[in-house]
């Protein structure tokens, strides 16, 4: 079996002449197997019809097993053949000859050092188009995070809303200056609250010298 890749008929086939023929010796070899098993029941057949018949089915078997090895032995030659012919003849394309969809090589013709312009520009576009894939990506994430972020904001004004009418159904004004008003008295209570701790304090220590 020919071990020439031949990419160009396979281009034009669309499978590899290699393959062609394999698949015609396999063929071949299954057909004929299949033959000598139907010779080998016919003869059977025939002989058993024969009285005092000397020539049993194991010596059959054996004269058929031979004559299998004989047929493939030439059939191995005479494929050898038929495959040389077949690769040069039939499933080969000259060498002078140009698919039609690469006729464009010939009308644009490109030199070595222009391909290699062009594989490094295609290497340096791909690179741009992975960077530019992983800043999408970042992006999106980022975007993912920012409307968790603003749901979260949503919800805490919706909150403060819902304050500042509780604020003023109950005549207090709006959430901000009832917020102001609470932080002023936090503030007052802290003061007093301080003032009692260093009263306590004191008192404790009147106790002790007492």
């Amino acid at each position: 079996m020919s071990v020439d890749p031949m990419a160009y008929e396979t281009q034009f086939f669309g499978f590899t002449p290699q393959t062609c023929l394999l698949r015609i010796y396999i063929a071949f070899q299954d057909y004929l197997f299949e033959t000598m098993l139907v010779v080998e029941a016919v003869m059977l057949k025939k002989l058993d019809g024969i009285p005092d018949c000397k020539i049993s089915p194991p010596q059959i078997r054996k004269c058929t097993e031979k004559f299998l090895l004989f047929m493939k032995e030439h059939f191995e030659k005479l494929f050898s053949k038929m495959e040389e012919v077949l690769l040069q003849l039939v499933l080969n394309i000259p060498k002078n000859v140009l698919l039609p969809e690469d006729r464009v090589q010939e009308q644009h013709p490109c030199s070595k050092e222009e391909f290699q312009a062009l594989q490094d520009e295609v290497q340096q576009l791909q690179q741009q188009y992975r960077a530019e894939v992983a800043l999408e990506q970042a992006l999106r994430v980022e975007l993912e995070e920012q409307k968790i972020v603003k749901a979260e904001l949503e919800k805490t004004l919706q909150c403060f809303d819902g304050l500042d009418n509780i604020c003023r159904e109950h005549g207090l004004g709006n959430f901000k200056e009832c917020f102001a008003f609470l932080t002023q008295s936090a503030k007052k209570l802290q003061n007093v609250l301080k003032e009692v701790e260093e009263k306590s304090k004191k008192m404790k220590e009147h106790d002790q010298l007492m």
